[in-house]
């Protein structure tokens, strides 16, 4: 039982691809950002650093990190956790935080303190949710959804950041992603008045399963509805081109964008744990 860890996405998949898309669901995450330097090129995340455990010649677990966000864990073993904090510790690592089920997460966080001294804290309490089946807000708000182009750049990378910081990120979200979502026509803002005042993403299908991410509505138009209309309208999409599962995450911090989810569809799948460490 080891982990290999490298820098080079395509070894990454020759072996852990399999483990990934046997739970498409649950590993959305690595699925998307993975297809996403696939296509886009290594550039994309220059720092990324993929890693499997194997257990009985077979790989049991995964870890993707992309520099500037916590280290994403999938599902795996017990030791596997605690095993991969010893191997970034050897490497001098500076891990900024870890994401995963509550237990991996914190197996990984006790075996990260004890080796380098850094305490952890909770960053982010998060529920994985995949959507049951859609029921369009009744009665919608006033306005209609439309795809993104490249005449909203601005504002589309203006409320990717916002919505970073409100979910508590630190720094700007790298741009060649959300460029790359634009061109995709990955990104549907919903308008009124000619104005638009909500967005919402969704990543390319990777086997079968589309996540909508994110979902933002500036503060001074809440509380009418927009953001549940374009989480709709970006989830018909998913379907429309063909996606077996939609999924998102929700903060449990917010248990109005929670509701907002549960009316139009969308049930829990698995809770996860985001740990920061200072």
């Amino acid at each position: 039982m080891a982990w290999k860890l490298t820098d080079d996405v395509q070894e990454f998949l020759a072996r852990a691809e399999g483990f990934l898309r046997a739970d498409p669901v649950a590993n959305t995450v690595p699925l998307t950002v993975t297809k996403a330097i696939r296509t886009q090129g290594p550039g994309l995340y220059p720092k990324a650093l993929f890693g499997w455990w194997t257990a009985g010649g077979g790989v049991a677990g995964t870890c993707v990190w992309t520099g500037a966000y916590p280290v994403m864990l999938s599902a795996m073993p017990g030791p596997a956790a605690p095993g991969l904090a010893g191997a970034l510790a050897e490497r001098e690592a500076r891990v900024p935080g870890v994401n995963g089920t509550p237990e991996v997460a914190e197996g990984f966080a006790e075996a990260w303190t004890g080796r380098t001294g850094s305490p952890a804290r909770v960053a982010r309490r998060e529920r994985l949710h995949r959507l049951a089946g859609l029921d369009m807000p009744d009665p919608p708000p006033d306005g209609a959804a439309r795809v993104a182009d490249a005449v909203d750049r601005d504002l589309v990378h203006e409320w990717y950041a916002a919505f970073r910081r409100d979910a508590g990120g630190h720094g700007d979200p790298n741009p060649a992603v959300v460029d790359g979502r634009l061109a995709e026509g990955g990104i549907v803002l919903w308008e009124t008045g000619g104005r638009p005042v909500a967005m919402a993403g969704r990543t390319p299908a990777v086997a079968g399963t589309v996540r909508v991410a994110p979902v933002y509505t500036p503060a001074e138009h809440r509380r009418r509805g927009y953001g549940a209309a374009v989480t709709a309208a970006v989830t018909r999409a998913a379907q429309h081109a063909g996606a077996e599962d939609v999924v998102l995450f929700t903060d449990l911090a917010n248990p109005t964008s929670n509701g907002v989810y549960h009316r139009l569809g969308y049930r829990p799948v698995e809770d996860r744990l985001v740990l920061a460490f200072t």
